[in-house]
Protein backbone atom coordinates (compact mmCIF):
# COMPACT_ATOMS: atom_id res chain seq x y z
CA UNK A 1 0.00 0.00 0.00
CA UNK A 2 1.61 3.39 -1.09
CA UNK A 3 1.96 6.30 1.79
CA UNK A 4 2.44 9.17 1.55
CA UNK A 5 6.02 10.14 1.24
CA UNK A 6 6.59 13.54 2.41
CA UNK A 7 4.39 13.23 5.77
CA UNK A 8 5.82 14.43 8.89
CA UNK A 9 3.06 12.35 11.28
CA UNK A 10 3.43 8.38 10.92
CA UNK A 11 -0.13 7.78 12.67
CA UNK A 12 -2.67 10.46 13.35
CA UNK A 13 -5.46 9.24 15.95
CA UNK A 14 -9.08 11.45 17.09
CA UNK A 15 -9.86 10.24 20.46
CA UNK A 16 -11.64 10.95 23.64
CA UNK A 17 -9.12 10.33 26.73
CA UNK A 18 -9.94 9.35 30.10
CA UNK A 19 -8.88 7.00 32.94
CA UNK A 20 -9.22 4.13 34.31
CA UNK A 21 -9.16 2.95 37.72
CA UNK A 22 -7.86 -0.99 38.28
CA UNK A 23 -8.18 -2.59 41.89
CA UNK A 24 -4.50 -3.55 43.12
CA UNK A 25 -3.54 -7.26 43.20
CA UNK A 26 -6.45 -8.51 40.95
CA UNK A 27 -9.28 -8.03 43.34
CA UNK A 28 -12.47 -7.46 42.38
CA UNK A 29 -14.14 -4.12 42.44
CA UNK A 30 -16.36 -4.25 44.86
CA UNK A 31 -14.52 -5.47 47.56
CA UNK A 32 -11.69 -3.45 46.62
CA UNK A 33 -10.09 -0.06 48.39
CA UNK A 34 -7.16 0.47 46.66
CA UNK A 35 -6.82 1.46 42.87
CA UNK A 36 -4.27 2.44 40.41
CA UNK A 37 -5.94 5.39 38.00
CA UNK A 38 -4.09 5.91 34.77
CA UNK A 39 -5.07 7.35 31.29
CA UNK A 40 -6.57 5.36 28.52
CA UNK A 41 -8.74 5.34 25.28
CA UNK A 42 -8.78 2.91 22.72
CA UNK A 43 -7.01 4.74 19.94
CA UNK A 44 -4.28 6.11 22.32
CA UNK A 45 -4.05 1.97 22.65
CA UNK A 46 -3.36 1.55 19.05
CA UNK A 47 -1.05 4.45 18.30
CA UNK A 48 1.30 3.14 21.66
CA UNK A 49 2.88 0.74 19.15
CA UNK A 50 4.41 3.05 17.04
CA UNK A 51 5.03 6.11 18.94
CA UNK A 52 6.93 3.58 21.32
CA UNK A 53 8.90 2.35 18.42
CA UNK A 54 9.95 5.63 17.04
CA UNK A 55 7.43 7.08 15.16
CA UNK A 56 5.53 10.30 15.24
CA UNK A 57 2.23 10.30 16.66
CA UNK A 58 -0.33 12.82 16.74
CA UNK A 59 -3.53 12.53 19.38
CA UNK A 60 -6.79 15.21 18.28
CA UNK A 61 -8.90 15.23 21.65
CA UNK A 62 -10.10 17.84 23.93
CA UNK A 63 -9.27 18.39 27.35
CA UNK A 64 -10.99 20.00 30.34
CA UNK A 65 -9.68 23.01 31.41
CA UNK A 66 -8.00 23.63 34.45
CA UNK A 67 -8.76 19.89 35.33
CA UNK A 68 -5.76 17.82 37.49
CA UNK A 69 -7.11 14.58 35.52
CA UNK A 70 -6.80 16.52 31.96
CA UNK A 71 -2.92 17.10 33.29
CA UNK A 72 -2.59 13.63 34.50
CA UNK A 73 -3.32 12.73 30.66
CA UNK A 74 -0.93 15.07 29.02
CA UNK A 75 1.82 13.84 31.14
CA UNK A 76 1.01 10.29 30.26
CA UNK A 77 0.34 11.24 26.40
CA UNK A 78 3.87 12.97 26.57
CA UNK A 79 5.55 9.59 28.42
CA UNK A 80 4.76 7.84 25.64
CA UNK A 81 5.84 9.87 22.98
CA UNK A 82 2.74 11.38 21.64
CA UNK A 83 2.36 14.58 20.77
CA UNK A 84 -2.13 16.37 21.21
CA UNK A 85 -3.84 18.90 19.93
CA UNK A 86 -7.23 20.18 21.24
CA UNK A 87 -9.38 22.83 22.57
CA UNK A 88 -9.54 23.85 26.45
CA UNK A 89 -12.85 22.95 26.97
CA UNK A 90 -14.29 24.83 30.47
CA UNK A 91 -15.71 22.68 32.44
CA UNK A 92 -18.96 24.59 33.45
CA UNK A 93 -20.41 23.61 36.71
CA UNK A 94 -19.81 20.00 38.82
CA UNK A 95 -22.26 18.60 36.94
CA UNK A 96 -20.44 20.11 33.34
CA UNK A 97 -17.92 18.47 31.27
CA UNK A 98 -15.40 15.84 32.57
CA UNK A 99 -13.35 13.18 31.07
CA UNK A 100 -14.60 9.76 30.81
CA UNK A 101 -13.63 6.88 33.35
CA UNK A 102 -13.93 3.21 33.59
CA UNK A 103 -13.86 0.75 36.84
CA UNK A 104 -12.50 -2.22 35.61
CA UNK A 105 -10.23 -5.27 37.34
CA UNK A 106 -8.32 -7.97 35.06
CA UNK A 107 -10.57 -10.89 36.98
CA UNK A 108 -8.39 -14.02 38.28
CA UNK A 109 -8.69 -17.57 37.01
CA UNK A 110 -12.91 -18.46 36.97
CA UNK A 111 -13.67 -15.31 37.93
CA UNK A 112 -13.61 -12.89 34.78
CA UNK A 113 -12.82 -9.59 34.34
CA UNK A 114 -15.49 -7.10 34.68
CA UNK A 115 -15.89 -3.50 33.58
CA UNK A 116 -18.19 -0.31 33.93
CA UNK A 117 -17.91 2.48 32.09
CA UNK A 118 -19.25 6.11 32.76
CA UNK A 119 -18.94 8.09 29.99
CA UNK A 120 -21.70 10.98 31.02
CA UNK A 121 -20.80 14.62 30.26
CA UNK A 122 -17.62 13.57 28.81
CA UNK A 123 -15.48 16.13 27.12
CA UNK A 124 -14.75 14.11 23.84
CA UNK A 125 -18.53 14.81 23.20
CA UNK A 126 -17.63 18.22 22.06
CA UNK A 127 -15.08 17.22 19.34
CA UNK A 128 -15.13 19.66 16.24
CA UNK A 129 -13.14 20.11 13.08
CA UNK A 130 -13.65 23.61 13.40
CA UNK A 131 -11.27 23.20 16.89
CA UNK A 132 -8.47 21.71 14.86
CA UNK A 133 -6.51 23.67 11.50
CA UNK A 134 -7.18 20.05 9.42
CA UNK A 135 -5.54 22.46 6.55
CA UNK A 136 -2.53 22.72 8.12
CA UNK A 137 -2.04 18.95 9.59
CA UNK A 138 -3.36 17.12 6.69
CA UNK A 139 -2.41 19.33 3.62
CA UNK A 140 0.76 21.40 4.88
CA UNK A 141 2.43 18.97 7.00
CA UNK A 142 1.00 15.59 5.63
CA UNK A 143 -0.56 12.38 7.90
CA UNK A 144 0.01 8.79 6.54
CA UNK A 145 -2.25 6.69 8.05
CA UNK A 146 -5.45 8.62 10.12
CA UNK A 147 -6.99 5.89 12.36
CA UNK A 148 -10.22 6.07 13.54
CA UNK A 149 -12.72 4.12 16.28
CA UNK A 150 -15.75 3.10 15.86
CA UNK A 151 -16.17 4.38 19.79
CA UNK A 152 -15.44 7.82 18.92
CA UNK A 153 -17.41 7.35 15.73
CA UNK A 154 -20.51 6.35 17.76
CA UNK A 155 -20.26 8.71 20.57
CA UNK A 156 -22.59 11.50 19.58
CA UNK A 157 -24.34 12.87 16.34
CA UNK A 158 -21.08 15.54 16.56
CA UNK A 159 -18.49 13.54 16.88
CA UNK A 160 -20.04 11.21 13.81
CA UNK A 161 -19.85 14.03 11.76
CA UNK A 162 -16.31 14.54 13.09
CA UNK A 163 -14.86 11.42 11.90
CA UNK A 164 -16.86 11.54 8.46
CA UNK A 165 -15.32 15.11 8.04
CA UNK A 166 -11.70 13.76 8.95
CA UNK A 167 -11.94 10.75 7.14
CA UNK A 168 -13.00 12.62 3.75
CA UNK A 169 -10.13 15.31 4.37
CA UNK A 170 -7.71 12.81 5.02
CA UNK A 171 -9.23 11.15 1.47
CA UNK A 172 -8.83 13.67 -0.10
CA UNK A 173 -4.85 14.85 0.69
CA UNK A 174 -3.45 11.62 0.14
CA UNK A 175 -3.21 9.50 3.59
CA UNK A 176 -4.63 6.00 3.82
CA UNK A 177 -7.24 5.98 6.61
CA UNK A 178 -7.56 2.65 9.01
CA UNK A 179 -11.41 2.16 11.06
CA UNK A 180 -11.56 -0.26 13.93
CA UNK A 181 -15.61 -0.67 13.60
CA UNK A 182 -15.38 -1.70 17.76
CA UNK A 183 -19.37 -2.10 17.39
CA UNK A 184 -20.84 -1.13 21.48
CA UNK A 185 -24.58 -1.92 21.57
CA UNK A 186 -25.39 0.79 24.20
CA UNK A 187 -23.76 3.31 21.99
CA UNK A 188 -26.28 2.41 18.78
CA UNK A 189 -29.59 1.75 20.82
CA UNK A 190 -32.04 3.81 18.86
CA UNK A 191 -29.45 5.36 16.47
CA UNK A 192 -29.12 2.20 13.94
CA UNK A 193 -30.01 3.84 10.68
CA UNK A 194 -27.63 7.25 11.82
CA UNK A 195 -25.20 4.96 12.55
CA UNK A 196 -24.86 2.97 9.66
CA UNK A 197 -25.03 5.91 7.47
CA UNK A 198 -22.24 7.07 9.25
CA UNK A 199 -20.10 4.24 9.05
CA UNK A 200 -20.86 3.03 5.69
CA UNK A 201 -19.59 6.28 4.38
CA UNK A 202 -16.14 6.29 6.45
CA UNK A 203 -15.73 2.55 5.22
CA UNK A 204 -16.15 3.57 1.70
CA UNK A 205 -12.83 6.01 2.18
CA UNK A 206 -10.70 2.84 4.06
CA UNK A 207 -7.65 1.53 3.13
CA UNK A 208 -7.61 -0.51 6.20
CA UNK A 209 -10.85 -2.28 8.23
CA UNK A 210 -11.03 -4.05 11.37
CA UNK A 211 -13.37 -5.59 13.56
CA UNK A 212 -14.79 -9.16 14.51
CA UNK A 213 -17.94 -10.75 12.76
CA UNK A 214 -20.31 -8.93 15.16
CA UNK A 215 -18.64 -5.47 14.51
CA UNK A 216 -18.79 -6.45 10.50
CA UNK A 217 -22.50 -7.38 10.45
CA UNK A 218 -23.96 -4.81 12.62
CA UNK A 219 -21.94 -2.07 11.74
CA UNK A 220 -21.91 -2.14 7.87
CA UNK A 221 -24.90 -4.73 7.31
CA UNK A 222 -22.40 -7.43 5.80
CA UNK A 223 -24.01 -10.97 5.49
CA UNK A 224 -22.16 -12.88 8.30
CA UNK A 225 -20.01 -16.60 8.03
CA UNK A 226 -21.95 -19.46 6.45
CA UNK A 227 -19.72 -21.52 8.12
CA UNK A 228 -19.02 -22.53 11.75
CA UNK A 229 -18.97 -23.64 14.81
CA UNK A 230 -17.35 -24.76 17.69
CA UNK A 231 -14.40 -25.93 15.58
CA UNK A 232 -11.45 -23.32 15.09
CA UNK A 233 -11.25 -24.57 11.26
CA UNK A 234 -15.06 -23.93 10.28
CA UNK A 235 -14.69 -20.60 12.24
CA UNK A 236 -11.62 -19.37 10.38
CA UNK A 237 -13.63 -20.81 6.73
CA UNK A 238 -16.35 -18.56 7.83
CA UNK A 239 -14.53 -15.70 8.44
CA UNK A 240 -12.55 -15.84 5.43
CA UNK A 241 -15.86 -16.04 3.64
CA UNK A 242 -17.05 -13.07 5.31
CA UNK A 243 -14.20 -10.89 4.33
CA UNK A 244 -14.69 -11.69 1.00
CA UNK A 245 -18.12 -10.27 1.15
CA UNK A 246 -16.51 -7.35 2.86
CA UNK A 247 -13.76 -6.72 0.34
CA UNK A 248 -16.83 -6.79 -2.55
CA UNK A 249 -18.57 -4.00 -0.96
CA UNK A 250 -15.74 -1.75 0.19
CA UNK A 251 -13.13 -2.28 -2.64
CA UNK A 252 -11.09 0.65 -1.57
CA UNK A 253 -9.85 -1.73 1.72
CA UNK A 254 -6.54 -3.46 0.86
CA UNK A 255 -6.78 -5.24 4.80
CA UNK A 256 -8.98 -6.52 6.17
CA UNK A 257 -8.53 -8.02 10.00
CA UNK A 258 -9.60 -9.03 12.64
CA UNK A 259 -8.26 -10.93 16.39
CA UNK A 260 -9.08 -14.04 17.54
CA UNK A 261 -9.18 -14.97 20.93
CA UNK A 262 -10.32 -18.47 23.01
CA UNK A 263 -10.55 -17.66 27.22
CA UNK A 264 -9.81 -20.38 29.14
CA UNK A 265 -9.05 -18.42 32.25
CA UNK A 266 -8.76 -14.82 33.10
CA UNK A 267 -4.93 -15.38 32.92
CA UNK A 268 -5.17 -18.06 29.82
CA UNK A 269 -6.03 -17.01 26.59
CA UNK A 270 -5.29 -18.70 23.67
CA UNK A 271 -4.61 -16.11 21.07
CA UNK A 272 -4.26 -15.66 17.34
CA UNK A 273 -5.20 -13.22 14.54
CA UNK A 274 -6.75 -13.35 10.60
CA UNK A 275 -5.16 -10.39 8.17
CA UNK A 276 -6.29 -10.37 4.71
CA UNK A 277 -4.19 -8.40 2.71
CA UNK A 278 -1.18 -8.56 -0.73
CA UNK A 279 -4.43 -10.31 -2.26
CA UNK A 280 -4.51 -13.31 0.28
CA UNK A 281 -5.03 -14.65 4.05
CA UNK A 282 -2.72 -14.62 6.60
CA UNK A 283 -3.09 -16.66 9.78
CA UNK A 284 -2.07 -16.87 12.64
CA UNK A 285 -2.80 -19.55 14.75
CA UNK A 286 -4.42 -19.46 18.22
CA UNK A 287 -1.30 -20.17 20.44
CA UNK A 288 -1.61 -19.68 24.42
CA UNK A 289 -0.67 -17.28 25.69
CA UNK A 290 -0.70 -15.59 29.74
CA UNK A 291 -2.51 -12.65 30.26
CA UNK A 292 -1.90 -10.15 32.84
CA UNK A 293 -4.82 -8.19 32.05
CA UNK A 294 -6.77 -8.14 28.59
CA UNK A 295 -7.88 -4.96 28.06
CA UNK A 296 -6.25 -3.59 25.00
CA UNK A 297 -5.53 -6.63 23.07
CA UNK A 298 -7.45 -6.09 20.41
CA UNK A 299 -6.08 -2.33 19.86
CA UNK A 300 -2.58 -3.60 20.12
CA UNK A 301 -3.16 -5.88 17.40
CA UNK A 302 -4.50 -3.04 15.47
CA UNK A 303 -1.28 -1.04 16.32
CA UNK A 304 0.38 -4.01 15.11
CA UNK A 305 -0.61 -4.15 11.58
CA UNK A 306 -0.44 0.00 11.79
CA UNK A 307 3.14 -0.17 12.20
CA UNK A 308 3.79 -3.16 10.32
CA UNK A 309 2.01 -1.13 7.38
CA UNK A 310 3.92 2.46 8.36
CA UNK A 311 7.32 0.40 7.86
CA UNK A 312 6.47 -1.08 4.63
CA UNK A 313 6.27 -4.31 5.53
CA UNK A 314 4.36 -7.27 3.24
CA UNK A 315 1.30 -8.84 4.84
CA UNK A 316 2.56 -11.74 6.73
CA UNK A 317 4.93 -9.77 8.70
CA UNK A 318 2.66 -7.12 9.48
CA UNK A 319 0.39 -9.97 10.94
CA UNK A 320 3.00 -11.21 12.67
CA UNK A 321 3.57 -7.95 14.45
CA UNK A 322 0.37 -7.22 15.16
CA UNK A 323 -0.37 -10.80 16.95
CA UNK A 324 2.93 -10.27 18.88
CA UNK A 325 1.87 -6.96 20.09
CA UNK A 326 -1.66 -7.72 20.78
CA UNK A 327 -0.22 -10.53 22.96
CA UNK A 328 2.02 -7.55 24.85
CA UNK A 329 -0.49 -5.80 25.25
CA UNK A 330 -1.84 -8.64 27.81
CA UNK A 331 1.39 -8.69 29.82
CA UNK A 332 0.80 -5.12 30.92
CA UNK A 333 -1.41 -3.65 33.67
CA UNK A 334 -1.70 -0.55 31.40
CA UNK A 335 -4.62 -1.01 28.54
CA UNK A 336 -1.52 -0.73 25.83
CA UNK A 337 1.24 -2.22 24.64
CA UNK A 338 5.02 -0.42 24.52
CA UNK A 339 7.25 -2.04 23.22
CA UNK A 340 11.11 -1.37 24.44
CA UNK A 341 11.93 -2.22 20.58
CA UNK A 342 10.94 -4.39 17.73
CA UNK A 343 13.46 -7.35 18.85
CA UNK A 344 11.10 -7.19 22.06
CA UNK A 345 8.08 -8.05 19.64
CA UNK A 346 10.19 -10.61 17.62
CA UNK A 347 10.92 -12.46 20.61
CA UNK A 348 7.14 -12.92 21.72
CA UNK A 349 5.91 -14.02 17.69
CA UNK A 350 8.70 -16.73 18.08
CA UNK A 351 7.65 -17.66 21.86
CA UNK A 352 11.24 -16.54 23.59
CA UNK A 353 10.72 -15.52 26.95
CA UNK A 354 14.36 -16.33 27.85
CA UNK A 355 15.74 -13.55 29.74
CA UNK A 356 18.46 -11.43 27.29
CA UNK A 357 21.26 -9.71 28.76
Amino acid sequence: MELRQDAQWALVVPTSMGVRLTPDNRQPVHTSKHFTMHATSAETNVASVSSHLGLRTKVLTSFVAGSPVAQLIKADLRARGMEFEGPEVPQGDAWGYRHQFNIADSGFGGRAPRVWNDRAGEVGLTLDVNDFDLEKLFVDEGVKILHLSGLIAALSPETSKFCVELAHKAKDNGTAISFDLNYRASFWKGREDELRAAFTEIAQLCDVLYGNEEDFQLCLGIQGPEAGGEDIAAEIEGFKQMIGRISEAYPEAKYIGTSLREVVSANHHRWGILLWGDGDFHYGELRDIDVLDRIGGGDGSVGGVLYGILKGWDAEKCMQFGWATGALAATSVNDYGAPADEAQVWSIWEGNARVQR
